[in-house]
């Protein structure tokens, strides 16, 4: 350990942290041993924030660690926070350390200095805090690979007296994870507490791998349906807390996750546990929907607060349409919330609207808003002559941001019916509010006036390019002139910076962009995927060939963003290369996801992912 006095002995200014220099190091350990609480609490914090960034470690991270061990005996307080500092500091996976790099690594210098202060730490084991004990025991954990052989033997000593002997069974089962780290396989499952027991089976199950013995679930299920009374719920390394491993493990044996949530939530669905868990499986797990929704209807009742009522509503409204015919209870649940409190009507209203009930419409238009005005347009299309006289009014009361562009969209459903909202699309264009897809629905629209043009040709001199392009598209659709968009295109085309979504753009143009594939086909190699993606689709689109685009879409097919862009542009060309059908097949029978949902997309892209190789598997 090193003392305060010793602080200028290190040379902080040439070492680094999250933020350059590291020449507050000292200071802030200085502070540590004030006897002002938050001048304590504000320095462990920014030690946090600097040579410990978001989980990042650096080179001042590691001559800091003889100095916090000092202060975690001297300092007069908050020794389980210093304590834990120690531990995330020398957090790392253990295969890590088999790697070239780690002997000159940040982290492994980190943990070489821990072990060596570890023997003067391994009397926090004994602190009458529970907090430090268990603290202490996580310090002890992330070296515990890292001991020289009589260091190794004492801290296993000490853990097992722990384990045998220590008051709160929370200590003793952290205790029996820090055993397991020493190589020690303990026989617990069977213990009188509930606390050890489930931390063996946390252990047995991370060893053995889904599926989990039955055994192993129902201690799963009976002792994790309520957390640890205490207040410090410190994380493990790689977790941020016990219940959040126990929730990953859970999520990986999709039957044992689900047996465990219904049992959780029948039990009271403490803490929302048991429909986070739920809501964990629908968005890990293809096709268990259903099970989901069903333990969704069961928790509502069982939530304390609003914000856990949203959450059950929210996850129902994410999946209903999943359900062929959703059950009458289920809707009947959902409509009783549509009329509750305003917080959580609104999600509720939204999943009634997606699962079809007729009630919803009515509900609707009683109450209109963007996002269930958008979803309504898509579930009930038959209710045209009703919902685009409510779009129109809440367009034309000044609706602006992500607001105005799931109204626009609502709009883009309903093709020439939706024409009579062109005063609205105008008047979004001229103020400038969702200008971009105003444009885009006016050039679908079909209507050419001179104030149409007039404002369109504006548009196409803005300074926003995205703004310039659509109503250049727009402009060229209406009108069948492709100068003034040839001329956008151009500039935006050789200007700096990301192209992709101009690529994107032009696509509307089809052979009229021919004068720009001397600018598209040399992207055709660009080194961002994006770009490569967006200027195969533009090239077949342009030149109505698909033999340069489909190689490129195929090799960038896969479960990734950018993978499923170019799944859909091969989609649209309708050509599939042989050598992609086995990589298509694992996109449609993956039982697991393989993306996660993206904000304000109406369709998972999971969902899009499986139909689209579904519906290419079936092409000649």
């Amino acid at each position: 350990m090193r003392s305060p006095a010793e602080l200028d002995h290190v040379h902080w200014h040439d070492l680094t942290h999250a933020y350059g220099p590291a020449e507050d190091v000292p200071e802030l350990i200085r502070a540590l041993y004030a006897d002002d609480d938050d001048t304590v609490g504000d320095a462990i914090h920014e030690l946090y924030g600097n040579i410990h960034h978001q989980g990042t470690v650096y080179q001042a991270s590691a001559p800091a660690v003889p100095f916090l061990a000092h202060a975690v005996l001297h300092a007069p307080g908050r020794r389980d926070e210093l304590l834990m500092l120690l531990a995330v500091l020398a957090d790392h996976d253990p295969q890590d350390a088999e790697s070239p790099s780690w002997p000159g690594s940040s982290v492994a210098a980190i943990c070489a200095e821990l072990a060596r202060v570890l023997p003067d730490l391994l009397p926090c084991l004994g602190d009458a805090e529970r907090a430090v004990r268990r603290a202490a025991l996580r310090v002890v954990a992330a070296v515990a690979g890292r001991l020289p052989a009589e260091v190794r033997a004492t801290a296993e000593r000490r853990v097992d007296e722990l384990y045998a002997t220590d008051p709160v069974a929370a200590v003793r089962a952290d205790a029996l994870v820090v055993l397991d780290r020493f190589g020690r396989e303990t026989a617990a499952l069977d213990s009188p507490l509930p606390e050890v027991r489930l931390a063996a089976a946390m252990l047995a199950a991370e060893r053995s791998g889904p599926p989990y013995e039955e055994r192993l679930v129902d201690v799963l299920a009976e002792d994790g349906a309520e957390p640890d009374p205490g207040d410090d719920g410190f994380p493990w390394a790689g977790t941020r807390s016990q219940e959040d491993q126990l929730t990953d493990l859970l999520t990986r044996d999709v039957d044992a996750g689900l047996a465990a949530a219904a049992r959780w939530i029948a039990a009271g669905d403490l803490g929302a546990r048991g429909s986070w868990l739920g809501r964990r499986i629908a968005e890990t797990w293809r096709d268990r929907e259903p099970e989901v929704l069903a333990l969704m209807l069961a928790a509502l009742p069982h939530q304390r607060d609003t914000r856990a009522s949203v959450h059950c509503l929210t996850t129902i409204g994410e999946w209903i349409e999943r359900l062929p015919e959703p059950g009458a209870d289920l809707r009947d649940a959902l409509y009783d919330h549509a009329r509750g409190e305003e917080e959580t009507a609104a999600p509720a209203l939204l999943a009634l609207v997606r699962s079809r009930d007729p009630r919803a419409l009515d509900l609707v238009l009683r109450n209109p808003g963007p996002q269930t005005l958008s979803a309504a347009a898509s579930c009930f299309p038959e209710a045209a002559d009703r919902l685009i006289p409510v779009i129109r009014r809440t367009l034309a009361a000044g609706a602006t941001g992500n607001g105005a562009i799931a109204l626009i969209g609502a709009l883009a459903q309903y093709g020439a019916a939706a024409r009579q909202a062109q005063p609205e699309l105008l008047d979004c264009l001229r103020t400038r509010r969702a200008a971009v897809v105003a444009a885009r629905g006016i050039g679908r629209g079909g209507i050419v006036t001179p104030e149409i043009t007039s404002l369109l040709h504006e548009a196409v001199q803005s300074t926003d390019s995205s703004l310039s392009a659509a109503a250049a598209v727009a402009h060229h659709r209406l009108t069948g002139e492709a100068e003034p968009a040839l001329r956008v295109f151009e500039g935006l085309l050789t200007a700096q910076g990301p192209v992709h979504w101009h690529l994107s753009s032009l696509r509307p143009l089809g052979s009229a962009a021919a004068p720009l594939l001397p600018l598209i086909e040399p992207l055709l190699t660009a080194r961002y995927e994006w770009t490569r993606m967006a200027a195969a689709e533009a090239h077949h689109k342009v030149t109505g060939s698909p033999e340069r685009a489909v190689p490129i879409l195929a090799a960038l097919i896969g479960p990734t963003p950018v993978g499923l862009c170019a799944l859909k542009a091969l989609a649209a060309i309708g050509r599939v290369p042989d050598e992609l059908r086995p990589r298509l097949r694992y996109f449609a029978s993956s039982p697991l996801r393989l993306l996660s949902a993206m904000p304000f997309s109406q369709v998972h892209p999971d969902e899009e992912l499986r139909t689209l190789a579904r519906t290419l598997l079936t092409t000649d």
